[in-house]
Order: structure tokens, then sequence, then C-alpha cells
């Protein structure tokens, strides 16, 4: 490919591996070449020649919800934009077992690093408890890193508190927090963030309910609130389905969102500017989050430093929440 380009073979690894350092003349004249050539690169080859595999390893439950499953497809994404193939590997309870043998396998896949998404606390603690001889990253909200695991997350804590301060600043001081699961790094963080910016503006949190993230539980939920009458004046929902289901619980008895209750919710997932009305919520950037991730990882492979700044989340206003005094009047 080389020869046929007319530049050295140096120029040609560039041009493959992404590198910066070539103008973008010659990077088209070479990615023509490997067109039509019809050039594969062969991973065996270049373990062989790097000592590296430039595969990584997933480990996942393989949870149905939302930040889980947009974790794992934006990993799977961002590694092979990098170059790097991936081998994904499910684990269920119980952890302890399942997790071990998780990672031993794909350590005996040669991998160079692994990344776990673990959003529940036993299996973070099954993959703490791990010891390996390959970088190993796990993404959950508000962990901590240990000797053996490092963890990257987004700042969840502060997209609850961006989702909490929008209802302050809109006049708002009765706040309740639908929440989701203390099993979930993501329920504990989330009701943290709720707590600490209803505190820091010299506000009491209130009300708070705990439940599984379904539409069913918060649907069940929101019409308890209105049998016991016990509707907030605002309300920041731990996820946008979380959300969904108090909506339709208090439009089915005449409770108006947001003109006499206003909700907040979490994750701006697809159709969330389609509910009725259109949802105020966090948008959850996962393809930053995953290259982020990926970033640290490959950074730890090669023994380098790498920012781990947590990636901040977005509060995206639409129609769901308005000013207590318009509340008030309507």
């Amino acid at each position: 490919m080389a020869r046929i380009a007319g530049v050295s073979y140096q120029t040609v690894s560039r041009v493959i591996n992404s590198a910066p350092d070539v103008s973008p003349a010659t990077r088209e004249r070479v990615l023509e070449v490997i067109k039509e050539v019809g050039y594969r690169r062969n991973r065996t080859a270049t373990a062989l020649v790097t000592n590296r595999s430039t595969v990584l390893g997933i480990l996942t439950d393989g949870s149905p919800r939302f930040g889980p499953m947009g974790t794992l497809i934006a990993l799977e994404n961002v590694a092979r934009q990098k170059g790097y193939g991936t081998t994904v590997v499910t684990v269920e309870e119980p952890y302890e077992d399942s997790v071990a043998k998780a990672l031993e396998s794909l350590e005996d896949a040669g991998v160079d690093g692994i990344i776990a998404i673990a959003p529940r606390v036993p299996l973070a603690a099954a993959v703490w408890n791990a010891t390996l001889r390959v970088p190993v990253e796990m993404i959950a909200a508000g962990a901590s890193s240990t000797p053996n695991v490092f963890t990257y997350s987004e700042n969840q804590e502060l997209g609850a508190r961006m989702a909490t301060q929008h209802l302050i600043d809109l006049g708002h001081t009765d706040i309740a927090h639908i929440a989701g699961s203390m099993e979930w790094f993501d329920g504990r963080v989330r009701k943290r963030g709720w707590e600490a910016a209803l505190r820091e503006a010299g506000l009491t949190p209130g009300l708070c309910l705990e439940g599984d993230w379904s539409p069913k539980w918060a649907y069940e939920t929101g019409l308890r609130l209105v049998d016991e009458e016990r509707v907030p004046q605002a309300i920041f929902a731990v996820s946008d389905h979380t959300a969904l289901g108090l909506i339709r619980a208090f439009a089915e008895h005449g409770i108006r969102v947001p003109h006499d209750v206003s909700v907040v919710g979490f994750d701006d997932v697809e159709g969330s500017d389609y509910f009725l009305p259109p949802l105020t919520t966090v948008r959850q950037d996962f393809p930053g989050l995953a290259q982020a991730s990926i970033d640290v990882l490959i950074g730890a492979i090669e023994g380098r430093e790498v920012d781990r700044t947590p990636s901040v989340p977005t509060l995206v206003v639409r129609e769901s929440a308005i000013p207590a005094r318009l509340r008030a009047e309507a």
C-alpha cells in the first residue's frame, strides 16, 4: 500500500492508526489505496509485532436499563473507531463466582485491558475483589478506585444537583425525589445530588421514595401519592421512565404537569421530548463517556497518565417544569 500510494510504510501506519500528523491530502490518498486493494488489519499479526492484542474486554451484567445499555453500545463504537476490537462477557448473580470466571476468561483471551460496566454495588464489589495482570477500569457512578481497579464515570451527582437546582430556581420549595434502587450507584449519587442542592439552598429534603426504576413502579407510586393527597409542588424523578409513570398517574386523576406539579427527569431518553408535556431532563453523554473511558484505559495500558475528571451532563429545559408562581395562578 505504501508503494502504491507513494508514501512510506510509517505514513500508512499513521493513517491506519488515525494519528494526527498526516496531511489531509496524504491521508485521503492512503485511504483510497486501502479501499482499492481491500486491505483489512490482521489483529493476530499486529499482536505479534506490538506484543499487544488491540482487543479490549468489556464486562456487563446485561442490564436492559438505559444507562448500562447506552454505555455498552457507546464503548463498542468508540473502541472500533480507535482500532480496537472488543470481547463482551455477560455475568449474572451470584456475582462473586460469575465475575471471577468472566474476568479470568477475558484475561486468558489476551485482551489488553478490561472495562467493567458496574451499575450495581454487588457487581462492583466482585470486580474490586479480583486480581488481574491487565488494567481493569470500572464504570460506576461515584465509586472509588482501589489499587487493583480504577473507576471512571459521568458526574451524575452534579446532574442531580442541576435538575434540583432548576426547580429551586423556579421558586419551588417542596421538591420530592422519586428515587431508584439504592443498590445502584446511579440511584445513590442522584439522591445525594438532590439532597445536597436542597441543603445548599437552605431547604430540608422532604419526600423521597425508592423504587426499581420501572415506569410501572412509578405509575403505582404516583397513584398512591394521589390517593394519600401527598402530591408535592415539584418532583425530581430519578429517570425519564420514572417521570413517565408519574405523569400518567397524575393525568388520570386530573393533576396537570406542570401546572399542578413540576417534574424533571434524568437520562434524556429517546422520545422524552415527545412526552406530554415535553420533559425537562438531564442528558447523559454516552459517546463522551465512552471516549473518555477508553482513553483512560488505553493510557493505563500504555503506562501514561490521563485526565480522569468525570464527564459533565447537560440540563435540557423543556416544558414539564414552570415557576412556582405560575403554578399558584393556574
